[in-house]
């Protein structure tokens, strides 16, 4: 009965995995700021709310290229469960200890990190299990609904978490999350793998990765945008985390205006996963590239600043054009990356889209000292406009377009120099190639892109959860 009401391309899989999605973005955006209300409640500040967010990044960055070969090389539902377990015990640990009241800055940062090393080891093993659960034909539906739901899930979390950090303190919230985990774990754990093709045994870690950085750097599309979203990431994520607060408690009144302005960023998301959904644009990457652009708006609607409707306006923007980009990232990732090297893939984009991200909020504090916070904004903006422009002389970026018939097992290199040859020709390649994916990617993944989202965004959230894309990149 319930199989009747879903539609075609809505299998089992994705079913489970959104589902699963949808439970741990619940829980996870409202521990994020629990985690921050747990350090300031043990008698920390503003740097040791930074330590804790650090100590989830770092083994982020460090350990995302071993988990994609990982993924690459094992089931990859195992590899989910098992990050999520490892993410359930830290998350209940951190509980135990807060409402405890034993919690110590580094407990904190030791769980943190647990965190963002299953992070490290989920992302890339979900992106590569989602993208194979759909097909070529719907695949960009697919994935904008599944960002509709995570996003929406992303957005009820956080109001949820923040009333109940103010009636009940950020312990219980993060014991909620460790359940959440629980609940996912036990959801990924009957995704059904008898579809993917069993793969050979390979000469080793070191082998894998090293034939996923072919894959990666032989497609200039690819490396293109990800070196792009090094950089979008990076101002994006100080503006949003470092520069916008400040700017709403000098200029705006408070933290409020903050608030309703990222709750307008939320908004935008699931309007751009609603038009993607029904979208499906030819030139995919060319259509997600432009739809970067917008990106620099908020950071110069703070750079003005603008009142709160202003700043609201365009991190709505923002949010939709992150969404536009994210479907397109993943749709081309899906349809030009072989399913046994996605999670490798997705793994070296994650890594590329986040390495700078620790770095630039560090900096950001000084960048203000050194430039005026008015200066450094605008350089964001203009940075982020230049490196997107760009992107766009890459000749893969403009004419890949999407099949019309899904390829299958060993044709995509073909299909690859096809779309090359048409692309050297001055010509559009007539379907025949598409472009890869992200973000989310996160965010933001990228996400993020994502996540990932995402940008996924994550960043930017993709650095929030195992499922957080990102709210630059959004997955992806």
């Amino acid at each position: 009965m319930i199989r009747a009401r879903t539609p075609g391309w809505a299998g089992r899989n994705y079913l489970l995995l959104t589902a699963a999605a949808i439970v741990t973005n619940l829980g996870t955006h409202g521990a994020l700021i629990a985690a921050a209300f747990a350090v300031i409640q043990s008698g920390g500040d503003g740097g040791d709310v930074g330590l804790v967010a650090m100590a989830r990044t770092l083994p982020l960055v460090l350990f995302l290229l071993i988990g994609g070969a990982i993924a690459d090389r094992v089931p990859r539902h195992r590899v989910m469960v098992a990050a999520n377990a490892l993410n359930c015990v830290s998350q209940a640990v951190f509980a135990v200890l807060v409402l405890t009241g034993e919690a110590r800055l580094w407990h904190m940062m030791l769980l943190t990190a647990l965190c963002g090393t299953g992070q490290a080891f989920f992302s890339p093993a979900a992106e590569g299990m989602l993208m194979s659960s759909v097909d070529g034909e719907q695949a960009s539906r697919a994935f904008a609904v599944f960002r509709m739901a995570m996003n929406g899930a992303g957005i009820g979390g956080a109001a949820l978490g923040g009333a109940l950090i103010a009636a009940f303190g950020p312990g219980w919230v993060l014991a909620i999350d460790a359940a959440a985990f629980a609940v996912a774990g036990g959801l990924r754990a009957f995704l059904d793998v008898r579809h993917v093709a069993e793969r050979a045994p390979g000469g080793g870690l070191l082998a894998d990765l090293r034939e996923g950085w072919d894959e990666f750097v032989g497609r200039p599309w690819l490396w293109a945008i990800v070196a792009q979203f090094a950089v979008v990431v990076a101002l994006v994520g100080a503006a949003e985390s470092v520069y916008g607060p400040l700017v709403a408690r000098d200029e705006l009144g408070g933290a409020r205006p903050w608030g309703l302005a990222l709750a307008a960023f939320g908004v935008g998301t699931l309007g751009g996963a609603i038009l993607m959904a029904r979208w499906k644009p030819r030139r995919m990457l060319l259509v997600g590239t432009l739809g970067v652009f917008p990106i620099a708006l908020p950071s110069a609607a703070l750079a003005v600043p603008l009142d709160v409707v202003g700043l609201s306006a365009a991190m709505f923007v923002s949010g939709v054009a992150i969404e536009v980009f994210g479907v397109c990232w993943m749709t081309t990732l899906h349809q030009e990356i072989p399913e046994e090297k996605l999670s490798r893939v997705s793994a070296y984009d994650w890594f590329g889209s986040t390495a700078m991200l620790p770095l630039s909020t560090a900096l950001a504090g000084p960048a203000e000292s050194v430039f005026g916070r008015s200066t450094a904004l605008w350089g964001s903006a203009t940075v982020i406009v230049l490196v997107t422009a760009l992107v766009l002389l890459v000749p893969d970026v403009r004419n890949l377009t999407r099949r019309t018939k899904q390829v299958t097992g060993s044709e995509p290199d073909a299909a690859g120099v096809t779309a090359a040859a048409g692309a050297a020709a001055g010509a559009p390649t007539a379907g025949l190639m598409h472009v890869g994916g992200a973000p989310s990617a996160g965010a933001v993944s990228v996400g993020g892109a994502s996540p990932a989202g995402s940008p996924q965004a994550g960043a930017v959230e993709r650095a929030g959860s195992a499922d957080a894309e990102g709210t630059v990149r959004g997955h992806g």
